[in-house]
């Protein structure tokens, strides 16, 4: 359930897939000490900078631009460390959460050592083994993302989710599991035994935006990764999403996005290049 590398600035430990768009199933984590390169995380870029944290989530697109050697860690974690019972509290910290959406944080002097520190340990224990490996990596890596939730919240804010927003997570989480055949409140209010009202209150109170928003969202979002990342035709995409009509999903991402699709697939891969 827990990965961790050191990389040493000289040798370059990405595979070729790497430079190809393509879908961590994990959460990624890496720390850089030297180096730089441009990385795309779905739409946004990053040239990766020494004394910077970056971070994703599952299912997100990478891509990066070049085989280029960095120094620093990187580390991987699965959703099932922290499905454990004595993990669950990590997933309402702010670095899990993310509620800003960001995915880089800025180390100070006094971070970069510290941070240094836990993902060495954590690549020699990775590396080396031993008696009660697993529970070492696993105790470090509870540390490391406490401690990186502290910063995020200092250069992010609050998070707005606790662990009393837990419909909240579980209906984002329906979301991401059945966003190509389920589009509407009710059929998730029936997944979580709840009247649709009740559905769209709490995710409101909670979120600031609607349930149906949600779920809107989260098919533009999947929406504008295959226009960018695939040459599947407008069509093909309606189709893996769900859409019964290739014209309502042109209306449906217009509406959303101010653009057609063909017009944002045109305009995100001239960003790209």
């Amino acid at each position: 359930m827990i990965e961790v590398h050191e990389a040493n600035g000289v040798d370059v430990i990405i595979e070729d897939a790497f430079l190809l768009p393509h879908r961590k199933d994990y959460y990624f984590f890496a720390f850089i000490e030297q180096g730089s390169s441009r990385h795309w995380i779905d739409f946004t870029s990053y040239t990766v900078k020494p004394g910077h944290f970056y971070f994703t989530v599952p299912q997100q697109i990478h891509l990066k631009e070049e085989s280029t050697p960095v120094k620093g860690y990187i580390a991987g974690f699965t959703e099932e460390f922290l499905l454990l019972e004595e993990n669950r509290m990590l997933r309402q910290l702010p670095v899990i959460q993310n509620h800003a959406g960001a995915h880089e944080i800025v180390l100070s002097a006094e971070d970069i050592i510290y941070v240094e520190d836990v993902m060495r340990k954590m690549a020699i224990e990775y590396k080396i083994g031993g008696t009660w490996q697993n529970q070492m990596l696993a105790s470090w890596l509870r540390v490391l993302i406490i401690y990186l939730s502290r910063i995020y919240t200092e250069q992010f804010g609050e998070s707005k989710i606790t662990q009393n927003h837990w419909l909240l997570k579980n209906f984002q989480e329906l979301i991401g599991d059945n966003h190509t055949q389920l589009h509407d409140v009710s059929a998730y209010a029936n997944l979580l035994h709840l009247t649709p009202g009740y559905l769209n209150d709490v995710v409101k109170q909670q979120s600031g935006k609607t349930a149906i928003s949600h779920i809107h969202n989260r098919l533009v979002v999947e929406a504008k990764r295959r226009l960018l990342h695939t040459d599947l035709s407008v069509k093909q995409i309606a189709d893996e999403l769900g859409f019964e009509d290739a014209a309502y999903f042109n209306r449906f991402f217009k509406r959303l996005t101010n653009s057609t699709p063909m017009a944002f697939r045109q305009q995100i891969r001239e960003m790209y290049s």
